[in-house]
């Protein structure tokens, strides 16, 4: 599983804009000016930036990534981060020590529940708070409408529950399933709607938006996706859509309800 830098930095306003102020809120003055916060799937440090504004340097940041390149960027952008190249699907070797509050975005819907289920329970043992964002919730809404938007939803979130490289992916189940999980282990955990609603201004992105989208849905079996997303780029002017998310904040118990 790899992620292309230029992606990321497309995808990084529409992902500020759309996370959920509340629980967003609640995590910084959760990890506080010192605390130690680990960031998993870290990128280039989108995370710590929604945290710290455009300009976090990073302290007391540990981020967590398996591609070279991208924490290249990340340490340029952050230099007072700690970088940690690792592999993510070793739970068991993440390195939690000193950490308060374990942050991911865009991660948890491309992971499995057994990796989940490992976290969460590492996690509750050292009573470690979790903040889970912009998780893939199954929804897309298109205007103008097409005829191949069910169809094309469809395949493309049958296709999200494939291997991602973590097991067979949560997908769309991803933040509901981590909330049941998190609950179980005696968390209080709190959920919120944090979709994309991107308009023309987010043309570029949307054009690799529709891309991803068509070739996930044909290899899902959608014959038609090529042709659909033909179409939808000519909307792309003076057309809309909203892609479901759903963030996640889980707070082991005596930490208080976000603001």
């Amino acid at each position: 599983m790899g992620f292309d830098p230029e992606w990321l930095t497309l995808r990084e306003p529409a992902d500020k804009a759309a996370r959920a102020a509340a629980l967003l809120r609640r995590a910084v003055a959760l990890a506080g000016p010192r605390g130690r916060v680990l960031d998993l799937g870290c990128g280039t440090g989108s995370t710590l930036r929604a945290f710290e504004g455009d300009g976090a340097r990073g302290r007391g940041w540990r981020l967590v990534d398996h591609d070279p390149v991208l924490l290249a960027r990340a340490k340029a952008l952050h230099p007072e981060a700690e970088i940690v190249q690792g592999d993510l699907t070793d739970v068991g070797a993440l390195p939690l020590e000193g950490v308060r509050l374990v942050t991911a975005s865009a991660l948890f819907d491309l992971v499995s529940r057994d990796w989940v289920e490992r976290l969460v329970a590492r996690l509750a043992g050292a009573g470690i708070a979790l903040y889970a964002a912009l998780s893939y919730d199954g929804n897309m809404r298109w205007h103008p409408e097409d005829a191949g938007d069910a169809a094309v939803t469809a395949r493309f979130n049958a296709h999200q529950c494939g291997d991602k490289g973590f097991g067979a992916a949560l997908g769309p189940e991803a933040a509901t399933c981590a909330a049941e999980i998190c609950a179980r282990l005696g968390y209080e955990v709190h959920t919120a709607p944090s979709a994309w609603r991107l308009g023309p201004e987010t043309a570029e992105m949307q054009r690799l938006l529709l891309a991803g989208i068509a070739e996930a849905a044909g290899e899902a079996g959608y014959g038609a996706a090529e042709a659909w997303r033909q179409r939808r780029a000519r909307t792309l002017a003076d057309g809309w859509a909203e892609i479901g998310h759903l963030d996640l904040l889980a707070l082991p118990a005596g930490q208080g309800h976000p603001t």
